[in-house]
Parts: structure tokens; C-alpha cells; sequence
């Protein structure tokens, strides 16, 4: 029964992850549907693990235990990472967007890992909004594309 609720947990991870994946990729930026899946059920993976993973040692003396260690790892890594898709290219910063999602990917992925999924789902939510209301905005009211370009040459 536990592992059926830690599958779930990492299962909605993922999913979510690739919600917002799936907007990337439909915009053809560079990190896509695999890649915010990928981060996403690492993440919770990663939180499950924190959280449960070990439960052998509670009560053995001189080992204390503290959920909060790997999550904090799983941050540093994720703008690691992130930081590798940040370009800087004839005086133009490319990527921010791109290493943000996948630095807030990986919290909503830690988020579901814990069970919160309520939570996790709503900023999922406020992701794709912001994301595509930027988009929305742009087309309709400067009528011209949005581009981490065109918004670093002004």
C-alpha cells in the first residue's frame, strides 16, 4: 500500500513536470516535454526517498535523520543545471526562462513527492498561465512574438 501512495507521488511529479514541458516543447524552446518530465519525477523521487528512504535507521542510536538534506541537494543541482542553459551570445541573454522553469519544475516535483498535490497541481497551473499569457500579450497587444531576444535588445 505505502509504495502504491510513492508511486503515485512521483507519478504525478512527472506529470506534471510535463505539463509544463509540453509548453515548452509546443514553443520550441530548449528544454522540452522530457526534460521538465525527467526533472520533475527526479524531483520527487528524490523527495520520496528524503522523506521514507530511511526509515530502516529511525531509532538506531547516533544516526540522526533530516528530510530536509536531499531536497536542499536537489536545489543547488537543479540550478546547476540550469545555469548550462543560460547563453550569452552577442550581447544577448538566452535561457532564463528555460533554467527558471526548470528550477520551479523541480519544486513542483518535490511538492508532489511530499503528497501535496493540490499544491503541486496549482502552481503547475500558474506556470502554464504565466507562460502563455506572456505569449498571449505580446501577439495581441505589442503584435509581435515574444523572445528572451527581443525583450533583452530593448
Amino acid at each position: 500500500m505505502i509504495t502504491t501512495s510513492y508511486i503515485l507521488n512521483i507519478f504525478i511529479a512527472a506529470l506534471l513536470g510535463g505539463a509544463i514541458g509540453f509548453e515548452r516543447e509546443y514553443r520550441s524552446k530548449e528544454a522540452g516535454f522530457r526534460t521538465h518530465f525527467l526533472v520533475g519525477l527526479g524531483s520527487g523521487l528524490f523527495m520520496v526517498l528524503s522523506l521514507h528512504g530511511f526509515d530502516d535507521f529511525v531509532g538506531i542510536q547516533g544516526i540522526q535523520r533530516d528530510p530536509s538534506r536531499i531536497a536542499a541537494q536537489v536545489v543547488s543541482g537543479i540550478g546547476f543545471i540550469g545555469a548550462g542553459t543560460i547563453i550569452f551570445q552577442k550581447n544577448v541573454v538566452k535561457g532564463l526562462t528555460t533554467a527558471a522553469g526548470l528550477w520551479v519544475t523541480s519544486a513542483i516535483g518535490m511538492t508532489a513527492g511530499t503528497g501535496m498535490f493540490a499544491l503541486a497541481t496549482a502552481a503547475t497551473a500558474m506556470v502554464i498561465v504565466c507562460l502563455e499569457a506572456v505569449n498571449f500579450i505580446h501577439h495581441k497587444v505589442f503584435k509581435q512574438p515574444y523572445d528572451e531576444e527581443t525583450k533583452n535588445e530593448e
